[in-house]
């Protein structure tokens, strides 16, 4: 009678597996019922990014200025990206610096801007989603508790391989989800800031313009012309040769 009970209670729990979501979920609900009274008094979790665009009269030294903010704000750049064209030189850099740094970092990387073309700063709350994903996580996790407990009772092949199947699938949700809760927690970690500079390069005049198109053009018809001496020369050799020769034949005579 016991093996015929203990038979029964797998039956059930496997059964109840091939419907793990809504397990889950229903498992989960009495923890996010929970933590929602804990959302009011529990840290905020909020992600910040900014966008902001100015003009630099030197895009070295500004870049200078930004790297020595994020030194000092212990944050670092994870994209970095140059633009150029005859008129225009710019630079992209995205940075990530630490949620508490990220006004201060600004102050300083923008320091001695006058106007910026665009600033767009946006606050994100999460704490919501953060707790969900939390409580669904532990859910899962003690969900796959379960499942370990009952593969050491399984006494068949055919247990074994159900229990097994359904927790591949259970550890693949648990991967995912930890992957999102890690994703959140790095961005509530670190703010992100994308800073674009450019720098306006003055126009030339036509005659600059026609004299250093000149100049460029001489010089590539100098380079042409010692190219082409290099692929003639043993033809001028023979030709001075003929001459030289001509005028000895000559003087003899």
């Amino acid at each position: 009678m016991n093996n015929y009970l203990g038979l029964i209670f797998i039956l059930l729990v496997l059964g109840c597996a091939n419907n793990s979501d809504n397990a889950i979920l229903e498992m989960a609900d009495s923890e996010i019922f929970a933590t929602e009274e804990e959302t009011e008094t529990s840290e905020r979790k909020l992600i910040k990014e900014g966008q902001v665009e100015f003009e630099s009269q030197d895009l070295n030294s500004t870049r200078q200025t930004i790297f020595k903010a994020v030194e000092k704000h212990k944050g670092y750049i994870s994209s970095d990206q140059e633009f150029k064209t005859p008129e225009h030189r710019s630079n992209t850099v995205v940075i990530r610096v630490p949620f508490d740094e990220f006004d201060a970092f600004l102050t300083d990387a923008t320091q001695g801007v006058e106007k910026f073309d665009s600033k767009n700063i946006n606050v994100k709350d999460v704490t919501e989603e953060f707790l969900d994903i939390e409580a669904r996580l532990k859910t899962k996790k003690e969900l796959e508790t379960r499942f370990l407990d009952l593969l050491k009772q399984a006494k068949t092949v055919s247990e074994i391989l159900e229990i097994e199947v359904e927790l591949g699938e259970l550890r693949a949700d648990i991967e995912s989800t930890e992957g999102r809760l890690n994703y959140l927690k790095n961005q509530v970690s670190f703010s992100t800031l994308r800073m674009t500079f450019y720098e306006v390069v003055p126009n030339q005049t036509e005659f600059g313009r026609q004299f250093k198109n000149g100049f460029r053009n001489g010089w590539d018809n100098l380079i042409l012309f010692f190219v082409l001496l290099t692929n003639i020369w043993p033809f001028i050799l023979l030709g001075l040769g003929l001459v030289l020769g001509f005028k000895f034949y000559k003087m003899k005579k």
